[in-house]
């Protein structure tokens, strides 16, 4: 076995043999994700994007939960590549951002992931270190699970943002007990199975001898204390199911198939530990009038064959309300105007997005008899 894990591991030298995870094998990477080099150009990657995203828009593949996967990854690697802060930030620290190396006691080469993202091989780490783990994991069990919703916003919410009211089933604090699980005036007691350590600890037989390996106490959940008398209300959990209804905000420029992360609005944690996080994935219904893409809106304008020659200006729509579009005399059909920063809002800036509207021009199909007139005088002068 040594030999081929030497592809995902390296022995650290003068470290007990300690094993090190291969940073590389693990990283997300996004250019790969988006399909680009890694020198592509901003314009690149929006290309890029704009053509991913409606390929694998979920309209187009409705049901298809691995289209929707990819469709969610290409949209995580193109918030951090189209902006040249987050990218520089991803190119130097890698998805983990700077933190990454310090997961696992200030060990160095661990590419952002701490002991609790190696799986298995984090229990090799736990039996050198005594447990070390178990205070981490003591805290895991003990914390509410996170929960995953989606909600579906007019196109015009996502242009402007919004507060919604949604209704999610969940556990919430049992207001019976407050959260601590136990009757009022009972109080908690020292759990009698680990003795109010939170941890069991066995000794076990492995090819590095005896070691000593520690695990989550199953009875008291890690937190070493147990309800004297266990709350009716909630079976001593400190928590109950329930249907109730929270207020989320809809950040102004929101995209498609984004998840905003509530942090604390999942799960009530067990006994009054820490709630899970609210992971909510964005769905947004497409706009009657506008093209959205990326911070950019697109629509067309169509104009008569006299404004076109001569030119005009009209009012025309856009997400910012109505403008003045100046269309120059000699306008062609298909000739793309742009109106600087009347296009989406872009999140965590004051910066809008362009709108980009394109010139239809409308040929009557039939003519006045004046209109005729006119026409064929002016094909006379034209010869």
């Amino acid at each position: 076995m040594l030999p081929d894990a030497q592809e995902f591991f390296s022995f650290i030298p003068g470290a007990g043999g300690l094993l090190r995870y291969h940073a590389a094998a693990m990283a997300k990477d996004y250019y790969d994700i988006l399909g680009i080099e890694r020198t592509a150009s901003q314009e690149d990657i929006k290309r890029t994007y704009r053509r991913l995203s409606k390929e694998l828009h979920p309209d187009k593949h409705k049901g298809d939960k691995e289209v929707e996967k990819r469709y969610q990854a290409i949209n995580e690697a193109y918030e951090t590549l189209s902006n040249p802060k987050k990218r520089q930030m991803y190119d130097q620290f890698g998805a983990a951002g700077p933190q990454a190396g310090a997961g696992f006691g200030g060990f160095q080469g661990f590419g952002g992931f701490g002991a609790e993202d190696m799986g298995g091989f984090a229990d090799i780490f736990e039996n050198f270190f005594g447990g070390a783990r178990a205070g981490r994991q003591r805290q895991q069990d003990q914390r509410g699970s996170d929960i995953e919703a989606e909600i579906t916003i007019p196109f015009q919410e996502a242009v402007t943002g919004a507060q919604r009211r949604i209704s999610l089933r969940a556990l919430f604090v049992c207001t019976a007990c407050g959260g601590t699980g136990a009757e009022k005036e009972s109080g908690m007691v020292a759990c009698d199975h680990c003795g109010g350590t939170g941890q069991i600890t066995r000794t076990v037989q492995s090819f590095f001898g005896t070691l000593q390996q520690s695990s989550v106490c199953p009875q008291c959940g890690g937190s070493g204390k147990v309800p004297k008398e266990p709350c009716r209300a909630c079976g001593g959990e400190g928590r109950k199911e329930d249907t109730r209804e929270r207020t989320v905000e809809i950040p102004a420029g929101i995209h498609e198939g984004q998840t905003l992360r509530l942090r604390g609005q999942g799960n009530a944690g067990r006994q009054g530990a820490q709630a899970g996080d609210l992971f909510l994935h964005i769905r947004i219904m497409p706009g009657s009038r506008f093209e959205r893409d990326g911070d950019d809106i697109r629509s067309s304008y169509t104009i008569s064959v006299p404004d076109a020659v001569l030119g005009t200006q009209k009012e025309v729509d856009t997400v910012q309300g109505r403008v003045t579009l100046k269309i120059p005399a000699g306008t062609q059909p298909g000739q793309v105007f742009r109106l600087k920063g009347k296009g989406m809002p872009i999140i965590g800036s004051s910066r809008h997005g362009d709108h980009y509207t394109t010139i239809q021009v409308e040929i009557p199909v039939k003519l006045s008899r004046k209109e005729k007139e006119l026409l064929e005088e002016w094909q006379k002068i034209a010869e």
